[in-house]
């Protein structure tokens, strides 16, 4: 399967939900229609089996079914990106060459590490990744997160992309990300290929000014976030800070509020998922946070609230 959009990658690839049956179980049907919404919102790229994914609550078996599915469903209308973290070096690159296998267009990984402390050094990190790329041919994204509790250091990553050429492309989602994104694409060059933001593109402007040239927001509302790309990049600034003024509130309230819960959310409200269900630990979204959530998604009306009406 061939990705239908050439490199370098760019724009808009938010990360699809997993959806769940009000038993817990994967809703495979409505799987397809997330993707099939995705797609209608008008994204670059998808990214599956990421964070906001929930695939810290998936098994191995939940993550074979869902990445056929959503690579053989989307059938390279736009470029998928796979996340294929682990601790584990040997797991991370079975899970790549899985995903190469199936037609992704790219592997995210976030740098190795378990539970609260245990981590790798700059040599295990360069390691990982090196063994994860001579795996399979495919381009390779950083995921630079607080959740790893590692420390990428500008450096250290530039060194990455220059040593490691497969890792070109870079989600960089940490406090003063504008600046560490400034500071990675002056240190490493022609080799930063894709400087990427993430975080529900809850910092977009700055970073999109520093010298990102594409995002991963969730899938709650990608079609109001590109045309901030669209105009940034074609020099329109105004228009782009007046875009994204607009729709920054139910960012925010993405972010700050409801995390991944906000996509399925307004995903059940507009009728592309039958259930918001997310497992446990995780809980439902107070009904007052929902609520306000709705509201200002009802303000700007992005595609997902109205989809499968």
């Amino acid at each position: 399967m061939t990705p239908s959009a050439p490199r370098p990658y760019r724009g808009v690839f938010p990360v699809a939900p997993t959806p769940f049956t009000d038993a817990g179980e994967l809703d495979l049907a409505g799987q397809r229609r997330v993707l099939d919404c995705m797609i209608d919102q008008g994204v670059d790229g998808i990214s599956i089996l990421a964070n906001y994914s929930e695939q810290f609550l998936l098994d191995d078996a939940e993550r074979g079914t869902l990445l056929e599915l959503c690579l053989a469903h989307v059938a390279g209308r736009v470029p998928v990106i796979v996340t294929c973290s682990h601790f584990s070096t040997r797991i991370a690159a079975e899970r790549a060459r899985a995903a190469a296998a199936a037609g992704a267009a790219m592997l995210m990984l976030m740098p190795p590490y378990h539970g609260a402390s245990l981590r790798a050094d700059d040599k295990g990190i360069l390691e990982h990744f090196q063994r994860i790329a001579d795996a399979t041919p495919l381009p390779i994204m950083v995921q630079d997160a607080p959740l790893s509790g590692v420390a990428l250091s500008v450096p250290f990553l530039a060194r990455l992309a220059r040593e490691v050429p497969r890792v070109a492309y870079f989600k960089i989602e940490v406090p003063g990300a504008a600046a560490k994104l400034r500071g990675l694409i002056e240190a490493g060059g022609a080799a930063i290929e894709g400087p990427f933001d993430g975080e529900e593109s809850i910092t977009l402007m700055a970073d999109l000014d520093a010298g990102a040239t594409g995002t991963m927001s969730s899938a709650l509302l990608p079609d109001l976030i590109k045309p901030v790309l669209a105009h940034h990049r074609a020099g329109r600034r105004q228009d782009a800070a007046a875009a994204y003024a607009r729709i920054l509130p139910l960012i925010n309230f993405e972010n700050r509020q409801c995390g991944l819960r906000a996509t399925k959310a307004v995903m059940a409200e507009g009728g592309v998922i039958r259930s918001e269900a997310v497992r446990h630990p995780l809980e439902p979204l107070h009904p007052a946070t929902r609520a306000g959530l709705l509201e200002l998604a009802r303000e700007v009306e992005p595609l997902a609230l109205r989809w499968g009406k």
